[in-house]
């Protein structure tokens, strides 16, 4: 069976192996494939938090063009606010934390922002209401094509 929708976002990283570490600590992802390109011989490797068909494709870079900053970052939800805080207190130790933790309330939740080994940003969170905001949605758009 083929793929269907959002199933991945690809980005660029100097160490693959720092950024699956990274991955792997901050937001709870791990290999599900890795190889080295048989045509231009790069690095590349997929990782995935295994809660859905989704992946963040890792490939090896010798320069990075144009970092994910800020406001244009990868987000990752956790079960409560004590991992967040305790992810910040370690990101914080490694010089990682860009801001936060932030308690904006419902819809935004607890949040903060982290900086990866190629400067992208990681922002991890606790109450989020986007599984509710998509659901809203969809039952929204069955009504309008049901009705």
């Amino acid at each position: 069976m083929s793929d269907l929708g959002f199933t991945h976002i690809a980005l660029a990283v100097t160490n693959v192996d720092a950024s699956i570490s990274f991955y792997a600590k901050y937001a709870q992802m791990t290999v599900v494939h890795r190889r080295t390109d048989q045509t231009t011989q790069v690095d590349v490797a997929w990782i995935s938090d295994l809660t859905r068909p989704f992946v963040i494709v890792l490939i090896k870079e010798a320069k990075i063009e144009g970092a994910l900053l800020p406001q244009s970052h990868l987000g990752v939800a956790y079960q409560n606010r004590e991992q967040v805080t305790r992810l910040c207190d370690e990101a914080r130790s490694e010089g990682l934390l860009l801001a936060g933790p932030n308690d904006w309330g419902p819809p935004v939740g607890y949040w903060a922002y982290l900086r990866d080994p190629d400067n992208h940003t990681l922002e991890i969170s606790f109450g989020q209401e986007i599984n509710f905001t998509v659901e809203q949605a969809r039952d929204a758009t069955n009504r309008v094509f049901t009705t």
